[in-house]
């Protein structure tokens, strides 16, 4: 892999195919655990495990799964992997693995890691559909994080609220203070489909911009000319 393809795997995971703001997927477990920051990037790590490693698996045993069934094994991988990681969040980080419920498991179901799979890492060798993997699961953490981040801060005042369930000893920061009497809608369900619809307009009004300066930059002028 060479710093040219590198570049553009990061760039297309972290913002040009973003799964959260570009693709809409996985929306379920985008809108319910982003209550809190820590929740959601917390989930948001845990599917980067699983993207990471399903997406080796699979590049590096493409060659020995039959086209006709490799639906069903792609799942049986993702489904091992999210076993594993379940598992652990629930030896190491019981109190969070308790938080996230249902929606530790539900990755294998989650559409963003079976998309990543058939569409690059059975296509491409090991090292690129890792790194897609990472990529992508990463540009899923900063949007979890900053909507987590948004609602919680509207929602209770705070930010980091839960931390200590993965650093004891740490606490939430009140930025608001204790008198902040809270603004119930960001963190009900509606509240979180009004914060990402702020985000994904954020979004297509930043690549907007950039678009229209690439059209005005004046093209570059050849080699030839140059020399002359």
């Amino acid at each position: 892999m060479n710093r040219r393809q590198f570049l553009d795997i990061s760039y297309n995971g972290l913002w040009k195919q973003n799964t959260g703001l570009a693709q809409l997927l996985g929306l379920c477990p985008i809108l319910a655990v982003s209550t809190s920051m820590v929740s959601a990037v917390s989930l948001g790590l845990a599917t980067i495990l699983v993207m990471a490693l399903a997406n080796l698996a699979v590049s590096a045993l493409r060659g020995f799964i039959p086209y006709e069934i490799r639906i069903p094994v792609f799942i049986l991988i993702i489904a091992a992997l999210t076993t594993v990681v379940d598992l652990s969040f629930n030896a190491f980080f019981h109190d969070l693995y308790l938080v996230l419920g249902i929606f530790i498991p539900l990755i294998v179901t989650n559409c963003i890691v079976l998309a990543r799979v058939e569409a690059y890492a059975a296509r491409n060798d090991p090292l690129s559909a890792t790194l897609d993997g990472v990529m992508m699961g990463l540009g899923l953490v900063w949007v979890l994080g900053l909507l987590g981040g948004i609602r919680e801060l509207l929602g209770a005042g705070t930010l980091f609220s839960g931390i200590d369930m993965i650093a004891p000893g740490l606490s939430a920061w009140k930025v608001f203070g204790d008198d902040y009497p809270g603004f119930l809608l960001a963190i009900l369900p509606p509240g979180a489909f009004l914060a990402l619809g702020c985000l994904i307009a954020a979004y297509n009004a930043i690549n907007t911009r950039l678009a229209g300066r690439a059209r005005r930059r004046p093209p570059a002028a050849p080699a030839g000319e140059d020399a002359a």
